[in-house]
């Protein structure tokens, strides 16, 4: 058979082309590079069969040298899977050559290593323009590093997953883990060359993905003695800012003396690094001295402005004094960034596709749970606006959720109508402007000219009051704005979220002259729930929990019906690009010069909501509407003691909702709920995260189990650094190492299985994590 065992495949339409679609794809990765692309050509021992070419993904290969790339091209050759014939087992396909493709992303070249069977070893560079270079040893020490950072990085990002991508343990040894020490000190100031993480926007010497994967490697497997030996030799003597990494790992080893001495000591010499304050604010809300951690997030803004990371900190230092509303005109002040997906192949649809299982994992049987109607999922669920946000916009949005958790969301409405210029404030600052104006047209001569020039006020567009019986609306996020905004920030109309039950009719007419309105909100006559109150906030609405029996007939079959829980919608806040367009209950307060004063004297004293924040509040808000339909939902169905159907998605979606709005009991009930139904990666790795934090053992390992056997199915070798050692690993630092092993005895698995969850056990005994040793 041309197929290789265990191993996935794609095979090509034409011959060599996924080699010739990386190679025009080399300049647009950005920063760590795409994952090592394995390329090889088979041939038949048969005249007349036309050679194959087939490749797969892979990481955590060891990429020093030639020697060890061409080891594992050669390891391929005894994976070709065996024609059974009589009285013997041979196989006429045998791999005539193969090309193995490492990123470099510190050079932005691509180191390959063809190998030829029968032959020789033939390593080169290519660059972005497709030209061949001599491989140097400089160059495999980037390209060793490279291999390893995209390894531990990405083990478990979710932006990072391939169909047929091989992932093998990238230091699987004492030695290994040596040898990534030296080559990663020697490069460590070349790490900025490589890119940060999307909240970062300049990359330093200390915020960059080499140092984030040295603390990921260390910090996760709490190791972090390896991490001072690395940093303590020559780096802090050469650059004292990469004290904050040495810092971090005196905290992480308990040894806060001397992290606050090296901190002391650094911060003479280099009084401006954020990096070195963010450590110290970091261990002083720690210590519950808020105040002193107030004032170093503040200096750290005043030494970084143009980072996103600065304002943050000191956003969430404000979230813990419990000063809301400086949380948020800090949030508001933010320097967003585009978020820059993952660098990813771009390959010609494969002829063929080969994903084998395992016998072993095949004869398990714990992965065959998925039912069809499982996989389904209301519509209202799915356009959920927040699982995809990225970036800051994502890091924005849950400083956000912690403050609706810290004091609910009617609380929240009213810091944002204290701090933010809302709508009906302007529209009185604007009515007094125009009264101003028009008194000064009628004053001026008759040969003179009114200035038709608009005044330097704010536009603002709003939206019509939604039916409350409405099914829960989806918003629609698109474009970016014209300040490298996020792609959930509309061109058009950027402060306006598009729902589902929105009025055409009315935004049409709403898109018209200034002038035109006035006259035409006379003529017209629109019923709103309720008058927009002086603190600009808007009636409540009421949410419908039966919105597909809606149109039933009584006679039919009875219905328990309720009414839901009430959830305010936010208000627009008034910022520079709404457009001027009122209603004509606000036409109405306008006129009144009582409330004109007000509202003119508040106006000074606000600030304008930023168009992303605004947009986030609207996301915030439908993530807590379907929240509360959903646990009102759960109380009503109890309360007539009647059985709560869903299916596995969206339990899992709900799950997802109640983790993000921090209800953990919620979130715990909903995943456990979504694998009744069906087997969900996701559910299960969430749910060992959960029993990992209350010390739960025996759900721990259970859910070790069904990962471990998910990761060996789709081809995912690795042991660490990945969720499940990671969850583990606090595990054998409070129970200890022997608990973890004699409970994984008493479960009583299959040995293929029993292994598979074994080899973390063994990982944790050979690199000496804590608690390893009772």
């Amino acid at each position: 058979m041309d197929t290789l065992k265990d191993v996935p495949e794609f095979f090509e339409t034409q011959l060599d082309e996924s080699i010739i679609a990386r190679t025009e794809n080399l300049a647009s990765f950005r920063e760590l590079g795409p994952p090592d692309l394995c390329h090889i050509t088979k041939s038949n021992a048969k005249p007349g069969v036309k050679e194959v070419g087939s490749y797969h993904y892979v990481s955590g290969v060891d990429a020093s040298s030639s020697a060890t790339l061409a080891a594992y091209l050669n390891s391929l050759t005894y994976a070709l899977e065996e024609t059974h014939a009589w009285f013997s087992k041979s196989s006429a396909w045998r791999i005539r050559s193969g090309v193995y493709c490492c990123f470099n992303a510190f050079s932005r070249v691509d180191v390959r290593v063809e190998v030829k069977i029968p032959g020789g070893v033939e390593s080169y560079v290519v660059d972005a323009r497709g030209e061949k270079h001599e491989a140097t040893p400089e160059m495999w020490q980037e390209t060793y590093i490279s291999a390893l950072l995209r390894a531990i990085l990405y083990s478990d990002d979710a932006n990072y997953r391939l169909a047929g991508f091989r992932k093998i343990d990238p230091i699987p040894n004492i030695e290994a883990e040596a040898h990534f020490l030296e080559a990663a000190e020697a490069l460590f100031f070349k790490g900025w060359q490589l890119g940060s993480d999307p909240e970062i926007q300049v990359a330093t010497v200390v915020s960059n993905h080499l140092t984030t994967g040295i603390m990921k490697y260390f910090s996760e497997n709490f190791r972090y003695e390896r991490a001072c030996f690395l940093n303590i030799n020559t780096l802090y003597l050469k650059d004292p800012e990469v004290a904050s990494l040495l810092a971090q790992s005196y905290i992480g080893m308990d040894e806060e003396i001397k992290a606050v001495n090296i901190l002391y000591e650094a911060l003479k010499q280099n009084q401006m690094s954020y990096a070195l304050l963010h450590v110290q604010t970091d261990f002083l809300l720690s210590k519950g001295k808020k105040t002193y951690a107030l004032k170093l997030a503040k200096q750290a803004v005043n030494c970084a402005p143009s980072e996103f990371v600065t304002w943050a900190k000191l956003t969430e230092v404000y979230i813990e004094l419990e000063d809301y509303e400086s949380a948020l005109l800090t949030l508001n002040s933010c320097p967003m960034f585009t978020y820059n997906d993952r660098d990813m192949h771009r390959m010609p649809t494969p002829a063929k596709t080969h994903l084998p299982i395992k016998q072993e994992i095949a004869n398990v049987g714990l992965l065959d749970d998925d039912n069809g109607r499982d996989t389904e999922a209301d519509v209202g669920l799915l356009r959920l606006p927040a699982p995809s946000l990225r970036g800051t916009f994502a890091k924005a949005y849950s400083l956000l959720t912690r403050l609706v958790a810290k004091i609910g969301w009617d609380e929240l409405l009213k810091c944002r109508s204290s701090v933010f210029v809302m709508e009906e404030e302007y529209r009185m600052q604007k009515a007094a402007e125009e009264e101003r104006r028009n008194q000064k047209f009628t004053n001026s001569k008759p040969h003179e000219k009114e200035d038709n020039k608009e005044p330097d006020v704010i536009k603002v567009k709003t939206n019509g009051v939604n039916d409350s019986s409405q099914p829960i609306p989806t918003i629609t996020v698109s474009g970016d704005s014209d300040n490298n905004k996020e792609h959930n920030v509309s061109q058009e109309n950027p402060t306006t979220l598009e729902t589902v039950d929105e009025n055409p009719e009315q935004n049409l007419e709403e898109t018209n002259s200034h002038d035109d309105n006035e006259e035409q909100e006379q003529k017209k006559n629109i019923n709103h729930n309720a008058p927009v109150d002086e603190h600009s906030v808007d009636s409540l609405e009421e949410v419908n929990l039966d919105d597909e029996k809606s149109g039933v007939d009584e006679t039919s079959t009875p219905v328990i019906e309720f009414k839901g829980p009430e959830l305010e919608r936010p208000t627009q806040a008034a910022n520079e690009d709404k457009n001027e367009s009122q209603s004509p209950n606000n036409d109405e307060q306008s006129k009144d010069p009582t409330l004109r004063k007000d509202y003119a004297f508040s106006f000074n004293n606000k600030r304008l909501c930023e168009r992303w924040l605004d947009n986030l509040f609207m996301v915030l808000y439908e993530d807590l509407r379907v929240y509360t339909v959903w646990r009102s939902e759960v109380a009503h169905y109890k309360a007539h003691q009647m059985s709560y159907r869903k299916t596995g998605t969206e339990w899992e979606i709900l799950g997802d909702l109640a983790a993000r709005l921090h209800h953990k009991v919620d979130g715990k009930e909903a995943y456990t709920r979504c694998l009744d139904h069906k087997f969900s990666a996701k559910a299960w790795l969430r749910l060992l995260e959960i029993y990992a934090e209350e010390g739960d053992v025996h759900h721990a390992l259970t859910a070790v189990v069904k990962l471990s056997v998910y990761h060996e199915r789709w081809y995912h070798e690795i042991i660490y650094p990945t969720a499940i050692a990671h969850n583990l690993n606090k595990l054998i630092r409070s129970e200890g190492l022997s608990k973890i092993h004699y409970n994984l005895i008493s479960m009583n698995l299959s040995p293929p299985v029993a292994k598979l969850v074994t080899r973390y056990l063994i990982f944790a005994e050979t690199f000496k994590i804590p608690g390893s040793d009772f």
